[in-house]
């Protein structure tokens, strides 16, 4: 449930034992999607799946008003993100591990940079074509449509799809200082992002690398798009990194 008491959907998903040979998986990752996207992302499905065959479990979930989960999109914004982290974390610590690797992709790697510090058990960080500001994308948005800055709201078509997006949520991405959450994150840092992408330019990705205060590793993703429509192997590889530059820092439940 969400701050606001609303449903959020997950899809948990785990090792095959018979597969891995371990009766538990090595650790649990919480992975959140990107704006305006859900939990069943094809790219973020894939590299859920793909981790689950590397023996790490993943809670893939839907933020509050998107995908299956309960409530309204135009009343979200960075926030109310952080609080869904928040609630995920929470379950996936109550009913099977608190997760130890914290991955999102787009404004999703933007909200798990901002909640890295408030989740205790996260020993990790691993972050796909995230921005390191929210500013840009208020901008897009109130360029989109300006009846949203000029009428408290208005309506925005995204990957084929109509959302109303409130002055809000503009605010909240304009005010927000994730420049200042990256600096304190001080636990290893995985960035990943492709010079060709065309939705979000590589210099976000530079800029993260500058800002995150620990071990980091900046990994250049070439001639992918956003969302790994391009180059769909790229989903295989980019857990194959995940998983592998992980286990030098995840201590695993055996």
């Amino acid at each position: 449930m969400s701050s606001a008491n609303k449903r959020l959907a997950g899809i948990l998903e785990l090792p095959s034992p018979s597969a891995t040979g371990k009766e538990h998986p090595d650790s649990f990752a919480l992975f959140a999607h990107c704006f305006t996207c859900t939990k069943d992302l094809k790219a973020i499905v894939r590299i859920s799946r793909a981790l689950a065959k590397r023996n790490i479990g993943v809670l893939r979930f839907d933020f509050t008003g998107l995908g299956d989960s309960q409530g309204n999109f135009a009343d979200t914004n960075i926030e109310s993100n952080l609080s869904d982290i928040h609630s995920a974390s929470q379950w996936l610590a109550e009913h099977y591990q608190a997760p130890s690797l914290l991955i999102g992709h787009s404004l999703g790697g933007a909200a798990m940079m901002a909640a890295v510090g408030s989740i205790p058990s996260c020993q990790a960080i691993a972050t796909l074509a995230s921005p390191s500001c929210t500013r840009h994308l208020a901008e897009f948005l109130g360029t989109q449509n300006p009846e949203i800055n000029s009428t408290g709201s208005g309506n925005v078509t995204i990957g084929g799809r109509t959302h109303t997006i409130k002055k809000q949520m503009l605010d909240s991405l304009r005010n927000f200082n994730l420049k200042e959450r990256i600096q304190r994150i001080t636990i290893p840092h995985l960035i990943m992002h492709s010079p060709a992408d065309e939705t979000l330019e590589f210099q976000h990705a530079l800029d993260i690398f500058e800002h995150s205060a620990g071990a980091k590793s900046l990994i250049t993703l070439v001639d992918s798009d956003h969302l790994f429509v391009n180059r769909t192997d790229d989903t295989t590889y980019v857990a194959d990194l995940i998983a592998t530059w992980g286990s030098r820092f995840l201590t695993g439940i055996n």
